[in-house]
């Protein structure tokens, strides 16, 4: 894939997708007791998986979740995907609305940020909610790293829109990547070669996210973008002072990497480094204040394990009830990994805790 993008002989995410596809052909996970449709809500495809209806049986629960894959690949029709969400609507008994957003390169920030929020905003009418028959005080908004950035980004967003008549009950985020900010967190530093997700693989999803230039990846690898010189930093840096949010197990020996001098041209190029629909951590105490009841499961061997833990910290300060649920044993995306070949305890584990929690929450 890196030989086809600097050939430019097509996007390199475009041909790592088609691989993706190709191979999920090969596969089938879908449930026989699940009805699972498409539809489209309010110009956004999404999926729908529904148990089937039982007599006398009161309204539904119901799930909105959010495929990984940082905002590039995977989908909402993957078997991977197709699975996980057929087994939480089984197990819960519930309606769940997987968000088929749009993906780089056809777009990028913030067109993913809005595609899930439209689609959530329309489950959430009354008269949609009552078309599947789903309880309107019984909702979650879920989704697994690049996805569960959105879902917490979106849930920001519904708790300040004063019009809603329906919001969120819950958040459950999985290994959730939430900020752009510093990519020198013990996480970032400990896991910064682990297997699936390496710290410049995360750095390029970022960068491909927000369209923005190549060249600047080493700079934000050494936290240029966020140099004590760089003014649009300087109001965000309290929010994400990891030495004070993390537990002393997690910081370890690792130090904080702080430039003095650095490039504010990088941040004047890619505003959204800092803007809070792409980088929740960010967000104001005002608005966390706001969150729902929250789950967030972090994973020891990746890297945006500190990500997680630090939202975990900072809605806990806020006033927000949170379950961290951490795996000292597990990797980032094991989650979906549940289905042969790739059908590993570690995704067994975590997903069997993950829907756990719901089932007692929601």
């Amino acid at each position: 894939c890196h030989l086809i993008h600097y050939l430019r002989l097509s996007h390199h995410l475009i041909v790592l997708n088609y691989l993706i596809y190709t191979f999920d052909m090969l596969k089938s996970a879908s449930s026989e007791d699940i009805n699972i449709t498409d539809a489209i809500f309010d110009g956004v495809k999404v999926r729908v998986f529904e148990p089937p209806a039982k007599r006398d049986e009161r309204l539904k629960r119901s799930v909105v979740y959010i495929h990984g894959g940082g905002w590039a690949l995977a989908s909402a029709r993957t078997s991977l995907y197709n699975n996980l969400c057929g087994i939480i609507a089984e197990s819960l008994n519930a309606v769940v609305i997987s968000v088929e957003y749009r993906l780089v390169p056809e777009v990028c920030f913030p067109e993913q940020f809005h595609d899930v929020l439209r689609a959530t905003k329309h489950f959430l009418q009354p008269d949609v909610l009552a078309e599947y028959s789903v309880d309107p005080s019984r909702i979650a908004i879920s989704g697994d790293s690049a996805g569960g950035n959105l879902a917490a980004a979106v849930c920001q967003q519904l708790s300040k829109e004063e019009n809603l008549t329906v919001r969120p009950k819950l958040q459950a985020l999985i290994y959730p990547a939430l900020q752009a900010f510093d990519f020198n967190t013990p996480s970032y530093q400990q896991n910064m070669n682990m297997a699936i997700l390496t710290r410049p693989i995360m750095i390029s999803y970022w960068v491909d996210y927000f369209n923005g230039n190549y060249d600047f990846i080493h700079s934000l690898l050494i936290n240029n973008h966020t140099a004590l010189d760089v003014g649009q930093a300087v109001s965000f840096r309290r929010h994400l002072n990891w030495t004070s949010l993390l537990p002393s197990s997690f910081k370890k020996n690792y130090k904080p990497v702080i430039q003095t001098t650095g490039k504010a041209e990088i941040v004047q190029e890619i505003p959204a480094l800092l803007d809070v629909r792409a980088v929740p951590l960010l967000a104001e105490n005002e608005t966390l204040q706001l969150q729902p009841k929250t789950y967030i499961l972090t994973c020891e061997n990746d890297v945006l394990r500190d990500d997680g833990v630090m939202y975990a910290k900072r809605l806990e300060n806020a006033g927000v009830e949170v379950t961290l649920d951490h795996f000292d044993d597990c990797f980032h995306g094991c989650v979906i990994f549940t289905v042969w070949p790739t059908d590993f305890s570690a995704g067994i584990q975590t997903r069997k805790s993950y829907i756990k929690w719901l089932d007692e929450n929601l």
